[in-house]
């Protein structure tokens, strides 16, 4: 006999609750929502990076394969090239002493670049930075060299600087005609006016990009540092400068790269035949003469090749050393 006071309990799972079925269908529809819009973002990326993949395959990559497949045979630039040399050109390049001195100049011009026009750069972009009249003229006057051409550059310094020319005329005209030289013939001269001509065309460019870095120093900080007691210099070495370090550093690198790399002027302004002797060559003007005006293709694509592993190599050792902090500050989000 059943007792009238017991409690019936429903079987379990006789009966499901309402709410499962359409919190179940929410969450797959939710995820598939997702699961579109992912897809459609990478639909997005896909195709607004697809036109600049390929302008930079066909324009960077294939001619890059090109100079390493034809550096590998000896080929004068008429038909396909079929006398295979293997690593030939590139042991010719490294025996020529006309390329070691090119390999020199290209040092000369990456150390003295950084070494003459960061100093001049960082105090004239210090003093612009200060508040006086004609200011703005003054920051047009030092951008100025840098927005003409190279070969306007080249032609200019070249007529300049030719015997008896306008700086000969003027030193002697100051009495100091004991420091006459002969500026683009001398061998031992040649390089280093190269490099007072490249100081005078890229120091601008140091200059406004180190006023660019100037105009993001917090007004308050010198401000501070000013009421406490510290001098102008003292503000500017302890507050502004190292505030200033990523700036120069991108400085340093763009320098570096284009020191190696650095053709146009050198090419207009040198004498040909002092640069055949290897005292005004650089690794690209080289390349040029005993490539394509020798129309020796495959050695001219071999120093290309050098060219590029050089500065790759250089590059890649800066952002390593130098430029690892900047580039990891950089970056928001990164996984813990």
């Amino acid at each position: 006999m059943t007792s009238t006071n017991q409690i019936r309990m429903p079987a379990g799972g006789a009966s499901a609750s309402p709410a499962g079925p359409r919190t179940t269908g929410r969450a797959a529809a939710h995820a598939s929502a997702r699961r579109a819009e992912t897809r459609r973002k990478w639909y997005e990326i896909i195709g607004l990076t697809t036109p600049a993949v390929l302008i930079y395959v066909m324009f960077v990559l294939v001619p890059m394969g090109f100079a390493v497949y034809y550096s590998l045979f000896r080929w004068r630039g008429v038909g396909p090239p079929t006398e295979f040399v293997g690593l030939r050109n590139y042991t010719l390049a490294f025996q020529d002493p006309i390329f070691l001195d090119a390999l020199r100049n290209n040092a000369i011009i990456v150390f003295g670049s950084l070494l003459i026009q960061g100093p001049i750069a960082l105090g004239i972009a210090l003093l612009l930075n200060r508040r006086f009249r004609g200011r703005a003229v003054f920051r047009l006057l030092v951008f100025v060299p840098y927005v003409l051409a190279e070969v306007t550059v080249g032609i200019m310094w070249k007529l300049l600087l030719t015997g008896d020319g306008t700086v000969d005329a003027l030193l002697r005209s100051l009495g100091l005609g004991g420091l006459v030289q002969a500026w683009l013939a001398d061998l031992d001269v040649v390089i280093w006016t190269l490099l007072a001509v490249l100081t005078w065309k890229y120091v601008g460019f140091a200059i406004i990009l180190l006023l660019a870095g100037l105009s993001n120093v917090p007004d308050e900080l010198t401000e501070a540092a000013a009421i406490d007691g510290a001098s102008w210099w003292q503000i500017q070495r302890h507050v502004t400068i190292p505030l200033l370090g990523p700036t120069i550093r991108i400085w340093m690198f763009l320098s570096m790269i284009g020191s190696l790399q650095v053709f146009d002027i050198i090419w207009v302004t040198s004498v040909p035949a002092v640069r055949s002797l290897g005292a005004s060559a650089t690794m690209a003007t080289y390349m040029v003469d005993n490539g394509f005006f020798a129309r020796l293709w495959g050695y001219g694509n071999a120093v290309a090749v050098i060219l590029f592993a050089i500065s790759f190599v250089a590059a890649l050792l800066f952002q390593r050393f130098l430029l690892r902090r900047d580039i990891a500050g950089a970056i928001t989000g990164k996984a813990k």
